[in-house]
């Protein structure tokens, strides 16, 4: 019994010298009682400057992660290992969140600032009401050239990545549903197809493609293009942005028979600590000035009407970026496939990856 009493006093002690231990290194590092908001966003999709500015105005302290995938936020977020208090996936994937239960319902009454959002950004279908999520950015995916290369007028759809001409040129992203969605719409489909005929007719188009692929890369499409090491890209109109801003013999065009039109809103996850910290945060992105800042700095559509009338006229009135309702017309918008389709997407992905000719 003594030895028992003994290993539990020790037991005790070891805890009281790590809770001690922990309070010190809050107190040096000024976290001590700070209230804190746990962010889960894409890389380089805020401008730094606005979470200083958050931090100031509302006294909460902010804990910034990144993810670089819809699917790797929705594991992190399902397993539930860390209290998130705001995310921002895109359009399908808040399907997927709101059909696993993984969302709360937001209560309006606690957000300022909705009004400032066009009324083409809400009441989607998929979050009809904005129960769950509020318009964050919005952009197409398209291509990108670089004039010393390519002609101006020689891109003007996704068939013109197949001239042999481009031989070992292109930069292509590396995402199923993007990649899949070129090939399907190429080919006059839907890029939510479930029809395994048209996939399989988009997988086959895709592998005549392959002689033209340099690369199928994530982030680093920026900088081969900004270094002209690619004439040739395939990338999302913010990232085109950037790369436009770092090299002007680039350009960006929507390819004439379509593309994907998505949506990256912030929602709250079911496993939040600080609901009213994600509140705080949501309303401070509604305001103009801010949102205004936010698109001005990353390069991406704002849903914002009150904050894109703040944006200089060569930014608001570029219709590669805020494109005509015409335009608008040829776009699709990702949905929830469900997990056999989603599967047989990424499965002829990974099979296009693994093809060369």
């Amino acid at each position: 019994m003594k030895r028992l009493q003994s290993l539990i006093i020790g037991i005790v002690a070891i805890i009281c010298v790590l809770l001690f231990a922990v309070k010190q290194l809050e107190h040096a590092t000024g976290m001590a009682g700070a209230k804190i908001v746990n962010i889960y966003n894409w890389g380089d999709y805020i401008d730094p400057e606005l979470i200083d500015k958050f931090e100031e105005k509302t006294g909460y302290k902010v804990n910034y992660e990144t993810f670089d995938s819809n699917e790797a936020m929705f594991t992190k977020i399902q397993q539930g290992g860390t209290a998130y208090d705001i995310t921002i996936p895109s359009e399908y994937m808040i399907q997927k969140m709101m059909k696993e239960n993984l969302l709360v319902k937001l209560d309006h009454s606690k957000i300022k600032g909705l009004e400032n959002i066009h009324d083409d950004f809400l009441d989607l279908s998929f979050d009809p009401g904005n129960q769950y999520s509020i318009p964050y950015f919005w952009g197409t995916l398209g291509i990108v050239y670089n004039d010393k290369f390519i002609k101006d007028g020689a891109i003007a759809s996704w068939n013109d990545l197949w001239k042999e001409d481009f031989r070992d040129s292109l930069m292509v992203i590396d995402g199923a549903r993007e990649v899949m969605g070129i090939g399907l719409q190429s080919l006059g489909y839907s890029l939510n197809s479930k029809d395994r005929g048209q996939l399989q007719a988009a997988f086959t188009h895709l592998k005549d493609l392959t002689p033209n692929i340099k690369a199928i890369v994530a982030d680093e499409i920026k900088m081969y293009m900004a270094n002209e090491e690619s004439p040739l890209a395939i990338t999302f109109s913010g990232e085109a942005a950037d790369m436009m801003y770092e090299n002007e013999h680039l350009h960006y065009v929507i390819p004439e028979e379509g593309s994907n039109l998505w949506f990256d809103n912030i929602v709250i996850p079911k496993t939040a600590k600080n609901i009213d910290g994600a509140y705080a945060f949501i309303n401070f992105m509604l305001e103009p000035e801010n949102a205004a800042q936010n698109a001005e700095y990353i390069g991406y559509s704002t849903p914002n009407e009150a904050a894109k009338k703040l944006l200089p006229a060569e930014i608001s009135g570029d219709t590669r970026f805020y494109p005509t309702d015409e335009m608008l017309t040829h776009m699709e918008v990702y949905e929830d496939l469900g997990p056999e389709y989603l599967g047989i997407y990424n499965d002829l992905f990974l099979e296009l990856k693994m093809y060369r000719r």
